[in-house]
């Protein structure tokens, strides 16, 4: 694919100019982007909006992990585990620079560990079938400790090997994009929807704000389509209040906490998990990146913040958990960045959300009796299935004309190059951020201005400006944040390196990078609560 140069003034003005779109998408978020990808492809006329940047909420707040979910599994859901697997072998396969197998070990402490979970994982690897990414393999005690060096080595028995895949999900937000108007869609970020139109009872469009410039307009669509995540009733009360018509929220977010870490708590290319703590919850930690990442946490949230900060009792956890299972215990001084996420999760009707790991994670796709299709839950590994399923519903509901499914299966997104770049030898994702990340535009970046400059982390001042020109930069947090992922790696490093950004960024965008805003950020993703 061509690497296409933004002009963001251009963007709004085609917004602005067009009449009549087929389907206008709310939301830049993984969902949102998948079903802008797959409209595009089929050849409707699609516009998404942002109020933020893409991927600014929860993803680019993942566990950066592409699996069929083992939990899963082990509640019975087959159905979800055995789609989850087949999306993730194609996601590796359209997107090879930002997702790629990953080895997991999980160290067993009790004679019967291993083989209980490793008949489940046998199963897993069944439901893989061919999209399968390497065998289960029952492990001793040496073998754990050689993939898992730092791994508590006291009462450890063996362990079980298994494959799964992880990702770069803020960089792989950002290459649907890329890749959705590539294929002739117009998506705008720092552009909010302020209200939806209404014609004889129906949703006929939506209002608009550019966030930058406060300019007002409207976009007139057949489609319109809700995927604002754990956002969804705002935009689903807007549509009540219109219609006369209250909606009763549907979403019930949880949180989950994740701690980076230097990669010495766990070198190697290995993850762990342990399936089981002491109080019934998963651990993880996965090499990304160059770090470690601890966690995760899944509790009941009722606010719901742009940027959540952990509980006290989740950070608690995390590093008391990870101080059973690692041979050095990380402390509080320890931690590089801690940052959370809220999930979308789809609650019963006569649910208040208050247990939340009895909620589903299947996604839920509503068209209300104006028209509005609003979609949310699911997750990552399944935002391309997600996305057919809305597409579905909406020529079910005679909202768009059907034409023909699967045309996302195979396409490549931006940056991966062609069938035969598939297999080329690529650095890992658990390994330091470099230019790597880019893929086949590598040689894209190394021809703009300041390209051998290193700012640091392996950012150099090439890439900020390609985050500028092609990848719908506009602040420092968009560069720091999510077109690199330092703030997610160390923020005290990211602080560090704010200023030089915001000059480049200045130099090419000519507005305000709010670098003041991204120090305070920066501040927040260091403090751990007292």
């Amino acid at each position: 694919m061509t690497t296409l140069k933004i002009d963001r003034g251009a963007l709004l003005a085609r917004l602005r100019e067009r009449t009549d779109w087929d389907l206008v998408v709310i939301g830049g978020g993984a969902t949102g982007l998948g079903v802008a990808v797959d409209a595009a492809a089929r050849g409707f006329s699609v516009a998404l909006i942002e109020a933020a940047d893409f991927a600014k909420g929860t993803s680019s707040r993942a566990t950066k992990l592409v699996h069929g979910g083992v939990r899963y599994l082990a509640q019975g859901n087959v159905a979800l585990v055995r789609e989850a697997l087949r999306e993730r072998a194609t996601l590796l396969a359209n997107a090879p620079h930002l997702a790629q197998p990953l080895a997991f070990v999980m160290p067993s402490y009790k004679l019967l560990d291993t083989p209980f979970y490793g008949i489940g994982l046998k199963i897993y690897d069944a439901l893989a079938g061919k999209a399968g990414l390497g065998p289960t393999e029952f492990l001793g005690r040496k073998k754990t400790l050689q993939y898992l060096p730092t791994v508590q080595a006291q009462g450890l028995k063996g362990g079980v090997k298994y494959w799964d895949g992880q990702f770069d999900d803020a960089r792989l937000a950002l290459v649907l994009a890329r890749t959705a108007a590539a294929q002739g869609a117009v998506l705008v970020n720092y552009c909010a929807a302020t209200g939806l139109l209404h014609e004889d009872g129906k949703v006929a469009g939506v209002h608009c704000e550019d966030r930058e410039t406060g300019a007002k307009f409207t976009l007139r669509a057949g489609c319109v389509v809700n995927a604002t995540g754990v956002w969804v009733d705002d935009i689903r009360q807007k549509d009540g209040e219109a219609t006369g018509r209250s909606a009763k929220p549907m979403v019930a977010p949880s949180q989950g906490v994740h701690i980076v870490v230097d990669r010495d708590f766990l070198p190697g290319d290995h993850a762990m998990l342990v399936p089981k703590t002491a109080d019934g919850r998963v651990l993880f930690a996965v090499p990304w990146l160059g770090k470690v990442i601890l966690g995760t946490t899944d509790t009941p949230r009722h606010d719901l913040d742009r940027e959540p900060r952990p509980f006290k009792e989740e950070v608690e956890f995390i590093l008391s958990e990870s101080a059973r299972y690692l041979s050095r215990a990380p402390t509080r001084a320890d931690v590089k960045s801690v940052w959370v996420g809220l999930r979308p999760l789809v609650k019963p009707q006569d649910d208040d959300g208050g247990n939340t790991k009895g909620i589903s994670r299947e996604h839920t796709v509503l068209v209300s009796r104006s028209g509005l299709v609003t979609v949310t839950g699911g997750k990552w590994t399944t935002y391309r299935a997600m996305a057919e399923d809305v597409l579905d519903k909406c020529f079910d509901a005679a909202l768009l004309q059907p034409r023909k499914p699967g045309v996302t299966a195979s396409l490549r997104l931006v940056g991966a190059g062609g069938a035969a770049d598939a297999n080329a030898a690529r650095p890992k994702i658990s390994d330091a951020p470099g230019l790597h990340a880019y893929g086949t535009e590598q040689s894209v970046v190394r021809t703009l201005p300041g390209a051998e400059r290193l700012l640091g982390g392996g950012l150099t001042e090439g890439m900020v400006r390609f985050a500028a020109r092609f990848e719908y930069a506009r602040t420092v947090e968009d560069v720091l944040a999510r077109r690199s992922r330092l703030l997610f790696l160390d923020a005290r490093l990211a602080a560090s390196l704010a200023a030089d950004v915001a000059g480049i960024l200045q130099q090419e965008t000519g507005v305000d990078p709010q670098l003041d805003a991204f120090l305070a950020l920066a501040q927040l993703y260091l403090t751990l609560p007292a």
